[in-house]
């Protein structure tokens, strides 16, 4: 092995983006020849479709624009959910995080509603919201708000007191102490938050569309599924996977560009 093939090989390793792309697209090469075997075992497409049919239905749903039409109405129902879950959990997280009478008050609350299904509230929600645009946002909302709260609180809780008592010898104002230390010190364990409830939503987001939603990535796939149309099923619950990489990615990128310290 020659020197200046050393060099490069180190070149190569310096490049951890590069090294992640390749290990993904191993793990999914593995995925699609399991999958494919698997559907040669079953021997049935309304059972079992093949990856090629499955991407042959999704290159012909987003020709037709069926795929635009539902992500685009999935979408909607996400950031306004998503709105409402960081308006409200962000800041409930932080006075329970600063506050021991608002821990107090508001803990019993949280963790009697944290552990019941968001499927269990559906009936409720789709007796007094009905069927449309609000009955998803509901069921994400309630889903993606816990973790969201208890990481806030979390970081709050694990910021380094040091830091606190150098604010509090310097005479800083509470507020300031609040803007300036606390919630930057929080920022890497709110973020944690985010991420987690961001997959949780879009979980609660697909389940709310697939019983609460006249359109929508949910109501695609039950509407194909109980066409029997598989294969077009599956491309949009592909589609689905793609979405949610993508807004896990997207979120680790803000998370590295806005706590660089922590994720280093």
């Amino acid at each position: 092995m020659t020197a200046a093939t050393v060099a490069l090989g180190r070149r190569w390793r310096g490049f951890p983006a590069w090294g992640g792309v390749v290990v993904y697209a191993r793990t999914m090469g593995l995925f699609l020849v399991a999958w494919e075997l698997g559907a040669l075992w079953v021997g049935n497409t309304v059972i079992l479709p093949a990856p090629h049919a499955v991407a042959a239905s999704l290159i012909t749903l987003v020709a037709d624009g069926s795929v635009l039409r539902n992500v685009t109405a999935s979408l909607e129902r996400l950031v306004v959910a998503y709105v409402v879950t960081v308006a409200v959990g962000f800041p409930v997280g932080l006075l329970m995080g600063l506050n021991q009478l608002g821990l107090e008050l508001l803990d019993p609350v949280v963790e009697l509603l944290r552990p019941i299904s968001s499927i269990a509230w559906i009936p409720l929600a789709l007796a007094l919201l009905g069927v449309g645009f609000a009955l998803p946002v509901f069921i994400l909302v309630y889903v993606a708000i816990f973790p969201l709260i208890l990481n806030t609180i979390a970081g709050v809780r694990s910021v380094d007191p040091v830091l606190l008592r150098a604010a509090q010898t310097m005479g800083i104002r509470r507020s300031t102490v609040i803007r300036q230390v606390i919630v930057p010190a929080a920022l890497p364990s709110v973020l944690t938050g985010v991420r987690l409830s961001a997959g949780l939503g879009w979980m609660a987001l697909i389940a709310g569309e697939l019983i609460g939603a006249p359109s929508g990535l949910g109501w695609a796939i039950e509407f194909y599924s109980n066409a029997f149309r598989t294969s077009d099923m599956m491309a949009f619950i592909v589609v689905v996977a793609i979405l949610g990489f993508a807004t896990d990615v997207a979120l680790r990128a803000v998370q590295r560009w806005l706590t660089p310290w922590a994720t280093r």
